[in-house]
């Protein structure tokens, strides 16, 4: 249930973000699932705001072009917001699953 939830969770974050402006382009709100499926499992290496930011930053290159994905500091507030997030909910980082 608690991947259901992060995963739930981080797909809203996302299309609330943008980062990469598919909201903005009308896109359903289950547009950022397919990114998010590969980004919670990395989250387990997460051990900062400045890891999760790598991550996601790695990730949405993976998915998309360096030009859409934009810059690594793109992604500073997104990723302090997920490990508020985690911080918050009380579920450590390596135990996701």
């Amino acid at each position: 249930m608690r991947y259901l939830s992060l995963y739930h969770g981080l797909t809203d974050l996302l299309y609330r973000h943008d980062p990469v402006g598919l909201a903005a382009a009308g896109a359903p709100k289950d547009e950022y699932e397919p990114e998010v499926g590969t980004i919670i499992p990395r989250l387990r290496n997460a051990n900062s705001p400045d890891d999760v930011r790598l991550i996601l930053h790695q990730e949405f290159l993976r998915w998309f072009e360096a030009e859409t994905a934009g810059p690594e500091s793109a992604y500073d507030r997104i990723a302090q917001e997920i490990w508020n997030k985690f911080l918050k909910d009380g579920n450590p980082l390596g135990s996701l699953s």
